[in-house]
């Protein structure tokens, strides 16, 4: 294999990304559009660049995954996409009659300087825009960022174009879930009604792209949120946005604009992060938690409590989107397993700090990068072995070249199915989070146990 080539001796490299622990912006925006009720997304840019975003997330979600392109030629790579995507418009309502159009750009939009909000208007004044429709749009270059930073894009576009102010306060709360698997926003909205909480969840890909199979075709699925919810985010008493890279900047424009207080938590995945998530919802919806959600979090601590001698000091290393290796790494240390090696393809300045402040106790010597590639953290896993390695498709070479307990987690998982229908996050997700890292970890102990250890109980 390749990846057997990779040299223990660790170089600086400025610039050269091998492997990169990521994929493009616009894959991340694609994903968000897919969030709100009736929308076809639409990839500004070449058809190539549409079948790539469309490609990964069919592979991840197992799903068909529709979206419109402007189709760029030599043409429009000269003289701009403004005709195509006039053209485009026209066409896709015409056609397939959505409620939204969500655009997002593409590195050669963007390099043209295409100006999307003139080019929409121009549309709306030329009448290609029916009546009742709606267009939004995300800035989305894949020369910088990554999926999560389109995502996050795209859900405070749907802020800047949608929310709007009545003058009167709804008896709701704005949820922002993050780069979250459907089956993640679909138990968040679980937890929120098990507390009597109404709320308004955007993007929601639930019943999108896990919709049941009834043998019918339906172009466009019943989940996702609606336009009139969205546009109601201004009159909500609060807003709860999970994950600072992913959540946070669509929650402080809904502040900034309509004064919607807002609090930013980690991904509710394990018992502490979940127990922020439920009192902050508590606190804000005037609730009390009710006993089936307090059961809930007793049978993911008697987990916990029964397993933890098979945690307890375990090396694990964690390769993802920063929010979630935030959540993960804080899950995995409260358990006290050695989060010892951190990556994110993803740049942000704070992460390794926040890293260290939870590893500092349980691993202080905890090596972290942002806005690294798995060639790095192949190399530090050449250096010092670890027990367990967390993280998604792409992990698996490491784990095979190392011969290392591997758990698929994050995007694009490719390999496995599964991983968008079963959450990670909330006290029920922790519990199957804690069932895949036992069973790793039990499987590889029969493997490598003498003959008169290899016991039936555990």
């Amino acid at each position: 294999m390749l990846l057997r080539h990779t040299t223990k001796e660790i170089k600086p490299r400025e610039a050269l990304l091998i492997n990169p622990a990521k994929t493009c912006q616009p894959i991340g925006a694609m994903y968000a559009a897919l969030g709100i009720h009736a929308c076809l997304p639409h990839s500004h840019g070449s058809q190539g660049c549409c079948a790539y975003h469309r490609s990964t997330l069919s592979r991840h979600y197992k799903e068909p995954i529709l979206a419109g392109t402007s189709s760029f030629t030599e043409g429009s790579s000269v003289f701009g996409g403004q005709a195509n995507l006039l053209e485009a418009i026209n066409n896709i309502f015409t056609v397939y009659d959505p409620e939204i159009v969500a655009v997002h750009t593409t590195c050669l939009s963007e390099t043209i300087g295409d100006d999307l909000p003139q080019i929409i208007s121009k549309a709306r004044d030329e009448g290609k825009i029916p009546k009742g429709k709606y267009i939004i749009h995300a800035n989305t270059p894949s020369y910088v960022g990554s999926h999560v930073t389109g995502f996050a894009n795209m859900c405070k576009s749907m802020v800047t174009y949608l929310a709007e102010k009545s003058g009167g306060k709804k008896e709701q709360v704005n949820i922002i879930p993050g780069f979250t698997e459907p089956a993640d926003m679909r138990e968040i909205k679980r937890l929120a009604g098990a507390l009597g909480v109404k709320t308004v969840i955007f993007p929601d890909t639930s019943d999108v792209l896990d919709a049941p199979q009834t043998g019918k075709h339906v172009f466009y699925p019943a989940g996702g949120v609606t336009v009139s919810e969205l546009r109601s985010t201004g009159d909500s008493i609060g807003t709860i946005a999970l994950g600072m890279t992913a959540s946070a900047s669509a929650a402080k424009a809904l502040d900034a604009k309509f004064k919607v207080p807002c609090e930013i938590l980690n991904l509710p995945i394990g018992l502490r992060a979940t127990d922020a998530f439920v009192d902050a919802l508590r606190k804000m919806g005037s609730v009390a938690v009710p006993d089936v959600v307090t059961e809930e979090r007793g049978r993911l601590l008697d987990i916990i409590t029964d397993m933890h001698q098979y945690f307890y000091g375990k090396k694990v290393a964690l390769f993802g989107d920063p929010d979630q290796m935030v959540s993960l790494a804080g899950f995995l240390t409260d358990l006290d397993m050695k989060v010892v090696y951190v990556l994110t393809g993803t740049a942000d300045g704070k992460f390794a700090e926040r890293i260290r402040e939870i590893t500092k106790e349980t691993a202080p010597q905890a090596k972290v990068a942002a806005n690294a590639d798995l060639f790095t953290l192949h190399q530090w896993i050449k250096n010092e072995k670890v027990d367990l390695l967390l993280g998604n498709t792409y992990g698996k070479y490491i784990a095979r070249d190392e011969d290392i307990p591997f758990i698929r987690f994050g995007f694009p998982i490719l390999d496995r199915i599964g991983h968008s229908y079963f959450p990670s996050v909330g006290y029920y997700g922790g519990m199957l989070l804690l069932q895949k890292i036992l069973n790793a970890l039990m499987d590889r102990q029969d493997r490598d146990c003498p003959e008169h250890q290899f016991e039936l109980v555990m």
